[in-house]
């Protein structure tokens, strides 16, 4: 159900775009690969045209983390600790990240961090679904649902420009389901925008995806004010070392990304995630079953 390779090689090679990892020091993207905080302005890797994406040329996608089973069967921790300076970014930051897998056939993530030095941090998950599990080569037919009124509108580095606009008579409008290709035409380059959830503290669940070819209905929820909808549009054909053989063209799998939002320092300053020796948490939860039938919020 999310796109893959058969061998670590395949995670190693270049081009490799971000299937099934952690991504930070900050996802998304930050425009001009630059920052200011507390009157100091930090250069990082443009490694996106202009732009910072994920973390920037080794983000947390490509260091080693230490890993250790938590008591029982279905958990573990991941640690790593980031260091003042690494990839342009201010402050020790110590990261800890859960993977729970439940007994309802939820994916739960944990993510936590400490810090000696404000600074910016946006973690997220970035795996690729498609529920189809190979049936299908795309997710165009997937129908998506998402509970958020407004998003992001981006310039042409895909970079937002400053502002919440409404999604209601747009093809970004997911308030009531639609098949992903129904309307992507209309998006130039696809979808990969940010959405602004429903306003709501703690766990809160914003988003169905169903595949009527496998029955599969998966759910997912956030402490996050954000997610990023990528439909895959820059995958075309070239990987290597998938899991059986695949071929993953254009559009062939999908992400969810929960997450403050992208260059949120410039283009809504108060939604930035910038903290001090203090800890943060936020939490995913991502549930699948088979029912069936169609399940929306």
């Amino acid at each position: 159900m999310v796109l893959s390779y058969d061998s670590l090689s395949g995670y190693l090679q270049p081009g490799n775009p971000y299937f099934g990892c952690l991504v930070g020091r900050y996802a998304n993207r930050i425009a001009k690969a630059q920052f200011t905080l507390d009157s100091a302005t930090y250069k990082l890797a443009a490694n996106n045209g202009p732009n910072t994406l994920h973390g920037g040329l080794k983000g947390f996608d490509k260091v080693i983390w230490k890993a250790t089973p938590q008591p029982g069967d279905s958990s573990i921790l991941l640690e790593y600790r980031s260091a003042d300076g690494e990839e342009g970014y201010p402050g020790n930051v110590d990261v800890k990240v859960t993977y729970t897998l439940k007994a309802d056939n939820a994916l739960q993530i944990d993510y936590a961090a400490t810090t000696d030095k404000a600074t910016p941090i946006n973690l997220t998950n970035h795996s690729y679904f498609n529920l189809s599990a190979g049936q299908a080569q795309d997710i165009l037919g997937h129908e998506l649902q998402l509970l958020a009124p407004k998003y992001t509108p981006v310039d042409e580095t895909l970079i937002p420009v400053g502002r919440l606009d409404s999604v209601a008579g747009t093809p970004m409008d997911f308030t009531t389901p639609h098949k992903v290709g129904e309307r992507i035409s209309q998006v130039q380059g696809g979808y990969d925008h940010n959405w602004v959830l429903e306003e709501g503290t703690g766990l809160k669940e914003f988003g169905v995806l169903y595949d009527s070819i496998s029955g599969r209905v998966m759910t997912v929820a956030t402490t996050e004010p954000g997610v990023q909808f990528y439909s895959g549009n820059f995958l075309d054909g070239s990987l290597t070392n998938t899991r059986n053989k695949a071929v993953y063209g254009k559009h062939a799998g999908m992400c969810l990304e929960t997450q403050h939002f992208p260059d949120s320092r410039i283009s809504l300053r108060s939604r930035m995630r910038s903290f001090a020796r203090e800890r943060r948490i936020n939490r995913r939860l991502c549930t699948v079953s088979a029912c069936g039938s169609k399940r929306y919020l």
